[in-house]
């Protein structure tokens, strides 16, 4: 919205989390994985890069299964866990980033997936992303703002970011989202995105965020 104080786009923001909160009431990971599990949410997260949800959900069904622990995932020959997650793209790298991970746990972690930023960015294969997932998903911290292609998209449409770096975006959004709020707000965003705000066409005309509330500066422009 043109000229929006600040202010004003925090009380917006309070407006559609409340919304989609409502719209929405069970919005949470489309992982399916051990929700008291650190280490299945870490191997999801990374496993989710530039692949789709379910399939990742069904690469892990098996694999969660075959290894259930920190070791078991160090130990690995790496062509075998190659193979294990080959269809989820990408799989050597991750396959690798998996194993040296697990191993990294294990000798500095004391075999515990670590609960703070810092020391999960210290992982292989961690980035802010998958970072803020396990924070916030198995330990209830909100230390960030998880920025997906649905947050991405979202952000700008709803004039809560003018960046696309997911850095920038994601400082943005601290900014102007509540913090208790940071952990749910990403999983409202990927809902939100796949039911109404889709990438190619939105559906301005069965948006909740449209009229009367008149929460989005984009309505009718897609």
């Amino acid at each position: 919205m043109p000229n929006e104080s600040n202010q004003n786009r925090k009380k917006r923001v309070a407006k559609i989390i409340a919304v989609l909160k409502k719209e929405f009431p069970d919005a949470a990971s489309r992982l399916h994985y051990d929700r008291s599990s650190a280490l299945q949410s870490l191997v999801a997260t990374i496993l989710s890069a530039q692949c789709t949800d379910d399939r990742v959900n069904i690469v892990t069904k098996d694999l969660f299964k075959k290894y259930r622990s920190v070791k078991d995932f160090a130990q690995v020959p790496q062509e075998e866990l190659e193979s294990d997650v080959r269809t989820c793209g990408f799989y050597r790298n991750k396959a690798k980033n998996i194993r040296a991970a697990a191993a990294k746990i294990i000798s500095e972690y004391n075999g515990k997936v670590p609960d703070s930023m810092a020391e999960l960015l210290s992982l292989p294969g961690v980035a802010r992303k998958t970072a803020n997932c396990v924070l916030s998903n198995v330990y209830g911290k909100n230390e960030g703002v998880v920025v997906d292609t649905h947050v991405i998209r979202l952000g700008g449409r709803l004039g809560l970011t003018k960046h696309t770096d997911p850095v920038k975006i994601e400082q943005d959004l601290m900014e102007l989202v509540p913090r208790n709020e940071w952990g749910l707000f990403s999983h409202l965003m990927m809902f939100h995105g796949r039911k109404y705000c889709v990438a190619r066409k939105p559906k301005c005309g069965e948006c909740p965020l449209g009229p009367p509330k008149h929460l989005c500066p984009s309505y009718g422009k897609g």
